[in-house]
C-alpha cells in the first residue's frame, strides 16, 4: 500500500456521480465545439509525475500544459474540508480557479488564487466566462 497523503480520494455515490458526469459532458461538448479552450478531464491526476491528487473535475489548457480550474463535487459534510483541499492545492500547484459544489444543498463555493474565497456569484468560471451552475441542473 502506498504511503500517500490523500488529497482527493474516491467519493463514488451515484449522485455524486451523476453531478460529475452532467459537469464534464456539458464542459466537453463546450470544448469539441471551439467554445472554450480547455479540456476538461474527470479525476485526472494534477501531477502526471508522481501519485498526486485528482480532483473530480479539470479544464486543462494542452498548449501550455497547464491546469486553469479545479472542481470537486462533495456532500454537505464534506465542503469545508474539501474546499481547504481546493485552495491549498491551488496553491501548490499554481491553479487559477477551484470550485467546490455541495449536490446535496445546490451550493457553490470558488476560490481565485490570489484573491480567496468570491462569495458573489460562486458558480461563475471566470477561466471560461460560464456559469458552472447550468452544467449540473
Amino acid at each position: 500500500m502506498l504511503d500517500i497523503p490523500l488529497y482527493m480520494g474516491v467519493n463514488a455515490p451515484r449522485d455524486h456521480q451523476r453531478v460529475i458526469t452532467k459537469l464534464s459532458a456539458q464542459l466537453y461538448w463546450l470544448f469539441i465545439k471551439g467554445e472554450i479552450s480547455f479540456e476538461p478531464l474527470v479525476e485526472a491526476m494534477i501531477n502526471e509525475s508522481e501519485s498526486s491528487p485528482t480532483p473530480d473535475v479539470m479544464l486543462l489548457d494542452n498548449v501550455l500544459d497547464e491546469i486553469k480550474v479545479i472542481i470537486e463535487i462533495t456532500s454537505t459534510t464534506g465542503v469545508k474540508k474539501d474546499f481547504n483541499k481546493i485552495a491549498e492545492l491551488m496553491l501548490d500547484y499554481e491553479i487559477e480557479e477551484g470550485f467546490t459544489y455541495d449536490y446535496k444543498k445546490f451550493r457553490w463555493r470558488k476560490y481565485k488564487n490570489g484573491v480567496g474565497e468570491i462569495l458573489e456569484n460562486p458558480s461563475f468560471c471566470d477561466t471560461i466566462g460560464y456559469d458552472l451552475n447550468d452544467f449540473v441542473k
